[in-house]
């Protein structure tokens, strides 16, 4: 999709030629100065109670007189910030979406146009991406994909540069998200551990990046005993992925995100109970919002070097499937009574974390959907962050906030390690159901002792279920956010 930024004609909006325009009011009363041709527009829809400033509320005028543009729409933005900015648009957007609209052009009516900068750029970039996004992959009979092709940002000649900038970075945002989206929503069947390697090994040869591939006999080399324990029980092989984007010199210290791959996870021999268990199809969305995550990156080309590690099986009962009680080894040499089979993400995790310090990292973020503990916690908002490094936590909170994307920070007292203690090996992999999402950071945290370490849980924010089922590619803007102001 072309986006881009055009400048305002002199005529004002009713000049733009386009076959929708959308206009995004911001405040609480109509803005001082307001184009001509709106004015008496929204006068009119306010007297006659067809327009209010509340969030997101919408006006939709077929053909209105004076205008070139086919159809107008007015959508509220009571505050002026890029969260409340990107609801009005996406409401907009929902008005607006007919096979006619091809070519979109968006204002914004606001007392002070200068509050409205890149990160309001962005969020439009994003709001259109989720708005066209149709899955249609095992699904011919989806509705055809929205005929939208072009859309303008009108502003003034002097924001111009700004505001593209963000559009620039938010679509490159948007690619990334909706890679992550189409992987996850993909069924068991489709999105295997293979199938994610020759995503990787597609975004490496289109984008400039490397990509290994390893698979079990390197695995077990390396003694990921976590990591094959968990595979055992299915019949699709597993793969380690390691994807790497260079934008730095080669010594520097890379970031290393590491996303959680179980493809389909019945919970193993801790089977799940059989309601929406055909959601586990996204319990690979860490590994798929790393692979997203890349994708943007190779796009903005950031200074920066990143490792992307994804280890990728699935979760399945078998002949042959690790019981609970089980002993195994990890690749750090520590051992882990297995009292739960449905707590495999971190088993898979911690391997993936022992081999990240090889890579000697300025810092290492896993992103895994872990714990349904965290849902209930957090709800559906914030993804559960972890880490004992204040300053690491700080620009993760503040990466998410920048890309609407939020986290909350979670603690890692000392005390919660006592749920993990074990008579027969170094820890279990799982306490008791208090605290299950802190106890499941504080196990992965004894894999990354010496490495500045975050943890994203993020069961409750990537996808949704009901009847809007589908991957949301969280945490997408988040990671991309994080590595650009460390590259910065």
């Amino acid at each position: 999709m072309d986006l881009r930024t055009q400048t305002l004609p002199a005529a004002g909006v009713a000049g733009v030629a386009a076959d929708a325009l959308l206009v995004v009011v911001v405040g609480t009363a109509a803005p001082r100065g307001l184009d001509a041709a709106l004015a008496p527009l929204l006068a009119d829809a306010l007297e006659h109670g067809d327009f209010e400033f509340k969030p997101a509320r919408v006006l939709y005028l077929h053909r209105p007189a004076g205008f070139k543009a086919v159809r107008v729409a007015l959508a509220a933005a009571t505050e002026p910030t890029p969260k409340a900015f990107k609801a009005a648009v996406a409401a907009g957007l929902a008005a607006l979406k007919v096979p006619g609209v091809k070519r979109l052009a968006v204002a914004v009516a606001a007392d002070d146009t200068d509050a409205i900068d890149d990160r309001h750029a962005e969020a439009l970039a994003v709001a259109v991406a989720e708005a066209v996004y149709v899955y249609r992959h095992t699904k011919p009979s989806a509705p055809a994909a929205p005929a939208l092709a072009a859309v303008t940002l009108l502003c003034a000649k002097p924001r111009a540069a700004l505001l593209q900038r963000g559009l620039v970075r938010g679509q490159a945002i948007a690619a990334g998200v909706t890679l992550a989206r189409e992987c996850a929503n993909r069924p068991a069947n489709h999105c295997t551990p293979t199938f994610l390697a020759e995503q990787a090994r597609a975004l490496a040869k289109s984008h400039g990046l490397k990509a290994e591939v390893l698979d079990r006999k390197d695995v077990e080399k390396l003694g990921m005993g976590a990591f094959l324990a968990v595979a055992r029980g299915s019949h699709e092989p597993l793969r380690f992925i390691v994807l790497r984007y260079q934008g730095a010199g080669k010594g520097d210290a890379p970031i290393v995100l590491v996303g959680k791959g179980i493809t389909f996870d019945t919970g193993g021999i801790s089977i799940k109970p059989a309601a929406e268990m055909d959601e586990m199809k996204f319990d690979m969305s860490g590994a798929a919002s790393v692979l997203g995550t890349l994708r943007a990156l190779a796009e903005l080309k950031p200074r920066v070097n990143v490792v992307g590690l994804i280890p990728a099986c699935e979760n399945m009962p078998g002949g042959r499937a690790v019981k609970p009680g089980d002993v195994v080894t990890s690749m750090s040499g520590q051992t882990i009574e297995i009292l739960n089979t449905d707590a495999e993400g971190r088993l898979i995790l911690c391997d993936a974390l022992t081999y990240a310090a090889r890579f000697k990292p300025q810092a290492v973020v896993d992103v895994a959907t872990l714990t349904g503990a965290c849902v209930i916690a957090l709800g559906h908002q914030h993804s559960g962050l972890f880490s004992a490094d204040d300053a690491l936590a700080a620009d993760l909170l503040a990466a998410g906030a920048a890309a609407l994307d939020t986290a909350w920070r979670m603690p890692l007292d000392t005390e919660y390690d006592e749920a993990l203690k074990s008579n027969f090996a170094d820890m279990a992999n799982v306490g008791p159901r208090a605290g299950g999402a802190i106890t499941a950071a504080k196990f992965l945290q004894r894999f990354a002792k010496d490495l500045p370490w975050a943890h994203l849980d993020i069961a409750g924010t990537a996808w949704k279920s009901g009847a809007h089922k589908g991957a949301t590619g969280r945490p997408v803007g988040l990671l991309t956010h994080f590595v650009l102001a460390r590259a910065a």
